[in-house]
């Protein structure tokens, strides 16, 4: 378990990333403001964010992107700069690839995505079975219930296209059927009922309800246990929401009906 002064220095860290988001910083760089050697920051980043520096880094520009785009009338070119990339082409690769559509697109649907395609699981390997994840989302009494998206990621950011997902009509229980072997984490982004309009990454974390579990390893003959994820507001070591959500509300009322 990470001290307290150990979070504090990542915490400063990641301040530092917001402050210098079009910036050039290195691993060395971050390292001096942490106050620890290079190797040493690289790991203890890790255990208290889930994900390493660069990856953290990366996020948080493209969740700039995503409230600039969305925010603001400046160009995709404009926006690519401003978040620290050289190459627009790059940078929209990028965007594409951890948001789940290009720039443009996220821009045109206001930040919300007709459909989230699931990643295709790999090619069966001996049996034919796959894994079910149970669970259940609580809301604690200090925040405001709503819609639920739960998704499956092979990382703790939830970025890209996830394994599986579903979006649930309040706080209650899930399943998640199908799951191809491996290693994943289970990530639940919430906003309270009638401001299903924020996009996920760009709204105010006052609102935000977040959660996660994991890492959980899948086998076809492996029964998992139970997935009890209580959501809180976001830490700012929480890597941000990149993948473009549905209209939680939408999707929802289409579950039930379906």
């Amino acid at each position: 378990m990470p001290t307290a002064a150990i979070e504090h220095a990542v915490r400063r860290v990641i301040d530092d990333m917001h402050a210098n988001l079009g910036q050039e910083l290195t691993i060395d760089d971050m390292a001096r403001t942490a106050m620890f050697s290079k190797f040493h920051f690289t790991r203890v980043f890790r255990d208290v964010t889930g994900t390493s520096p660069g990856r953290f880094l990366s996020a948080l520009r493209l969740q700039e992107a995503k409230r600039l785009l969305l925010d603001t009338d400046f160009s995709v070119a404009d926006i690519s700069s401003q978040v620290g990339y050289s190459s627009v082409g790059t940078f929209s690769s990028r965007f594409k690839s951890c948001v789940g559509v290009s720039p443009s697109m996220f821009r045109a649907l206001g930040g919300f995505v007709p459909e989230i395609d699931e990643e295709a699981p790999p090619p069966s390997q001996g049996s034919s079975r796959r894994t079910t994840l149970r669970g259940r989302v609580q809301f604690p009494e200090d925040r405001s219930p709503g819609y639920c998206f739960v998704g499956l990621f092979p990382s703790p950011v939830p970025q890209g296209r996830p394994v599986r997902c579903t979006v649930l009509d309040g706080p209650g229980p899930f399943e998640l059927a199908d799951i191809p072997d491996g290693t994943w984490y289970v990530l639940v982004h919430s906003v309270p009922y009638g401001r299903e309009h924020l996009p996920a990454g760009t709204d105010d974390g006052d609102l935000v309800s977040v959660g996660r579990y994991g890492p959980v390893t899948a086998h076809a003959d492996t029964l998992l246990m139970p997935a009890d994820i209580s959501l809180r507001a976001p830490d700012p070591q929480d890597p941000p929401v990149l993948t473009a959500l549905l209209d939680m509300r939408t999707a929802a009322l289409e579950a039930v009906a379906g």
